[in-house]
């Protein structure tokens, strides 16, 4: 009886589920949502656009590497995407989404087109405040008027004025709302601002547009340096504590890694090294390593491939050839995991900021 209603419980959860995400699916496959043409433009719709809508990407113009990075981390939210299709959506994006627009082209211009809520919009209250790129960068010129002197180019604030980002004031702000009385009857340290409600518009989303950016991948949040660590010390745990050397060499495999790869992108093949990252060259890096599974049934057959499934009741796998076979658990089942990326993931409890770093710092001695 209890399991009978805990699966009616999951199905009525389940329900609730789709019924809420329904509207964000229709949203994201709106006709006015398609992405702008070009190259694998199918690959990306395919790939992306079940999740993501295209507001997303026009928000976020970033350099191939970041791209790269981004989608990397898709791959390990669950997106099933291949090197080749990796090289594809990367290469779509890096192109039609660039830093600062670069791109002039036709894409570019519907990119620009006012910008609907996205799921990123999502996130957060629901009265949040989407920003309209073109009324921040007239609310920025508002600000550098105004605000600059006192509370810093990014409104991070400084000896004279608050840290604006995290003000609550600003963040409870929707358009103007609580910034524009605030400002007309004046604060401590200054007397009244005269502005037109469009000008208090414009610098509501001037600031709104510093908390995204601050908060969360923006502009001023990639890495700057990560090269903090003692080569040495990083050589030493390589070679002893880590146990790196049980399956590298700093003359075999990782010889020249730094011409490869810049930093950032080392220290994300050395935490994270089933993801991707963009090499100096422009290229993605290849996935060398699958995960695979063995399977020993009381009879002495012996199958091995790419899991499909493995639970407390069943096992199922592809074998080289693309034969799916599956098997039910029993005591008289042997069954062997053999993960290429093992050894990082047991790192993962064990290393400190400073061991990684000291790795990182090391292999980019090895140029």
């Amino acid at each position: 009886m209890l399991a009978i209603i805990s699966t009616m419980r999951l199905t009525s959860l389940c329900l609730l589920l789709m019924a809420s995400l329904a509207p964000v699916v229709a949203f994201g496959q709106a006709p006015g949502s398609a992405l702008p043409q070009g190259a694998h433009r199918e690959t990306v719709q395919r790939s992306c656009s079940t999740c993501h809508a295209v507001q997303m990407f026009t928000g976020r113009r970033m350099t191939r590497e970041q791209w790269g990075t981004t989608v990397s981390d898709m791959i390990g939210r669950g997106a099933k995407i291949t090197d080749d299709e990796f090289d594809q959506i990367v290469g779509y994006l890096a192109l039609t989404f660039p830093p600062n627009g670069n791109a002039d082209t036709a894409a570019t211009k519907q990119a620009k087109a006012p910008r609907r809520p996205s799921l990123m919009d999502q996130v957060g209250p629901s009265d949040k405040q989407v920003v309209d790129e073109d009324a921040a960068a007239l609310g920025r010129t508002v600000y550098i008027a105004q605000c600059i002197t006192c509370h810093g180019t990014h409104a991070r604030g400084g000896g004279r004025g608050a840290d604006l980002v995290r003000s609550v004031l600003v963040l409870h702000d929707r358009y103007g709302s609580t910034i524009g009385p605030y400002l007309a009857q004046g604060h401590p340290k200054a007397k009244p601002v005269d502005l037109t409600k469009e000008q208090v518009v414009n610098l509501s989303h001037f600031l709104h547009q510093q908390i995204r950016d601050t908060l969360r991948s923006g502009p001023y949040n990639h890495p700057l340096n990560i090269l903090v660590g003692d080569a040495k010390a990083g050589k030493v745990y390589f070679e002893g504590a880590g146990g790196c050397t049980k399956c590298h060499s700093a003359t075999g495999d990782l010889a020249h890694i730094a011409s490869k790869y810049d930093p950032p992108a080392l220290q994300q093949k050395v935490v994270f090294p089933e993801n991707r990252a963009i090499t100096k060259q422009g290229s993605a890096s290849r996935q060398h390593g699958v995960a695979t599974v063995t399977v020993t049934t009381p009879s002495g057959t012996t199958v091995t491939g790419e899991p499909s499934n493995i639970d407390d009741f069943n096992v199922s796998l592809r074998d080289a050839a693309g034969r799916y076979f599956s098997f039910r658990r029993s005591p008289g089942l042997k069954v062997e995991k053999h993960n290429p990326y093992a050894g990082h993931e047991a790192l993962l409890k064990t290393y400190t900021d400073k061991d990684i770093h000291d790795v990182v710092s090391y292999l980019e001695t090895l140029q």
